[in-house]
């Protein structure tokens, strides 16, 4: 298994849930599990997982068995150093805050691996669940299996909250030596695909030509391209714009 992030690591336990508790029963009556979806709530105050449901159905887990350091080590090899390192960097940020703490979630494309040895492609979220006094207590994750989504060599994620564009920011300056692309870079990319020009982007997202040129730009370092259609090109070969 990968070794997740020493950040993450130093937080997180291999204890289960205890699914027969009345915290466990009480988020069986009001969490509300999707299809192909597996989702979990850790708790940092108490340092376990508080509740699991549908890790035997999408990765073969039992809801009893399945541990944070499990569901983090699963991933697959080829993302997991970035899939390590952004939760480290995420959980950093996100700690760091402590007002409207529940608003506060990341989310990746990935793969992991089943306990039979199949890679899956999941969409992963992780959102803060639970804070007390500004500090958060718990979070939540949800791990949805989705094969409709293309998974190339250039990873996919996003950030969302109140600070968005700073927790972004933040991101996309520590993990900028991976070939990952945020929700928000991948958005103004697909326009300037269709055609639009700088201007045109910046007005449509009501912000500055430069904000603009601040997420683009810095992609040609990122991916080794050098000019714009080539970058477009990049896009598209890895599968980041459909």
């Amino acid at each position: 298994m990968n070794a997740p992030g020493n950040y993450t690591k130093s937080m997180i336990t291999a204890t289960p849930a205890d699914l027969a508790s009345e915290q466990a029963l009480h988020y069986r009556k009001t969490i509300q599990r999707f299809p192909d979806e597996a989702i979990y709530v850790y708790s940092f105050k108490q340092n376990q997982m508080l509740y699991a449901d549908g890790w035997q159905e999408i990765l073969g887990y039992r809801d009893d068995e399945i541990d944070m350091l499990t569901i983090v080590s699963i991933t697959s090899p080829e993302y997991a150093p970035f899939s390590n390192e952004l939760n480290d960097k995420a959980l950093k940020f996100i700690l760091k805050k402590t007002e409207q703490l529940e608003q506060y979630s990341f989310m990746i494309e990935l793969k992991k691996i089943h306990k039979d040895g199949t890679p899956l492609p999941i969409i992963v979220k992780v959102g803060v669940f639970g804070s007390e006094r500004g500090q958060v207590t718990e979070i939540i994750g949800r791990n949805q299996v989705n094969h409709s989504i293309s998974l190339g060599k250039v990873m996919r994620y996003a950030a969302y909250g109140p600070d968005k564009a700073e927790f972004e920011e933040e991101l996309n300056k520590e993990l900028f030596r991976h070939y990952a692309i945020s929700d928000k870079e991948k958005e103004a990319l697909a326009l300037v695909a269709q055609g639009y020009t700088f201007k045109q982007i910046a007005h449509h997202y009501s912000v500055s030509q430069s904000a603009i040129e601040k997420r683009i730009l810095p992609l040609y370092k990122r991916f080794s391209v050098k000019s714009l259609t080539h970058l477009i090109t990049f896009a598209f070969e890895n599968r980041i714009l459909p």
